[in-house]
């Protein structure tokens, strides 16, 4: 996946919410809203937003997974991983601060 990618990712997400529903390994339900999908070092990570009941989200927590589909099957569910290390999962978080940052960033320069 490259930059351009994250950034259709980015414009597909203005239009609309995507979400996704997680098992938790408690086995309760959890609807996360999609924020985008990073790519360090030639592994995609998914960025999600864990939704309330109301589908609201007062924490600001996001939830980073491992994230992959199968080439072959582009209509086959996507499979999310756990990040175990935390040197992977720090690489992840900053570059999901640079996403937010460059987002801020364009918002700003796209106001009137």
């Amino acid at each position: 996946m490259n930059k351009s990618r994250n950034q259709n990712t980015k414009e597909e997400l203005e239009k609309e919410e995507m979400t996704v529903d997680l098992e938790l390994d408690d086995g309760t339900n959890v609807t996360c809203a999609v924020v985008t999908i990073l790519t360090v070092a030639d592994q995609d990570y998914i960025a999600l937003l864990p939704l309330d009941e109301n589908g609201s989200n007062t924490d600001g927590e996001v939830w980073f997974y491992r994230y992959s589909e199968n080439p072959k099957d582009p209509n086959e569910e996507p499979e999310l991983g756990y990040i175990e290390d935390d040197e992977e999962y720090e690489s992840v978080a900053d570059a999901f601060d640079e996403f937010l940052d460059t987002a801020e960033f364009d918002e700003l320069v796209d106001e009137p």
